[in-house]
């Protein structure tokens, strides 16, 4: 029979499954308390967080969420990181963790959008730039070809008008001319 503290954590794992945009799965093997309290509040200091878990109740917790694939990547001792916005900032503080501080924690994977990420596509993950970035270059992207056909569009307007207003040009200043005779003629006669 669960415990009421076990059926409390399943409960608040769940809830945190349903509404997390990253699961970024760790193995603290060989980690000291020292360093898990160190990057315990290294996360804390960027709004993340990181908790270690036990996995029957994890296996509970994402069958009950309807997260089944957050299994794949929990296994042996696991601690995990929560992101609940962009998932870019949380892969990127625990690999720059690991790398400032050559610690022995291990990316085992991650789930985003429901897909199972592996050590090496989170890897990919942390050298994407951030999200804003990503949406100025895709709306670069997009207006580049787009400025491009309304340059073409408008191109022979251009010439039309060129055509068109060499001739008219022409034909005022002839009547200006013609309009300066006729006023002169009218002085002397």
């Amino acid at each position: 029979m669960p415990t009421k503290k076990k059926m409390e954590l399943v409960e608040e794992l769940r809830e945190k499954f349903s509404r997390c945009t990253i699961v970024l799965a760790t193995d603290y093997t060989g980690l000291n308390v020292n360093a898990m309290t160190d990057l315990r509040r290294q996360m804390r200091d960027k709004n993340l967080e990181y908790r270690v878990v036990k996995n029957t109740l994890a296996y509970l917790s994402a069958d009950s969420a309807d997260r089944a694939e957050i299994k794949d990547i929990v296994h042996g001792p696991t601690a995990i990181a929560f992101g609940y916005d962009d998932p870019i900032p949380v892969a990127k503080a625990v690999e720059e963790y690991i790398r400032v501080n050559r610690s022995v924690l291990a990316i085992r994977g991650a789930v985003v959008d429901r897909r199972v990420l592996s050590p090496s596509e989170v890897t990919v993950l942390c050298n994407l730039p951030p999200r804003d970035v990503l949406v100025a270059q895709f709306m670069g992207q997009v207006q580049t070809p787009l400025a491009a056909l309304l340059g073409q569009l408008q191109s022979p307007l251009r010439g039309l008008h060129t055509v068109l207003s060499g001739p008219l040009t022409s034909l005022v200043i002839l009547l200006q001319q013609r309009a300066e005779q006729l006023k002169a003629q009218e002085q002397h006669g």
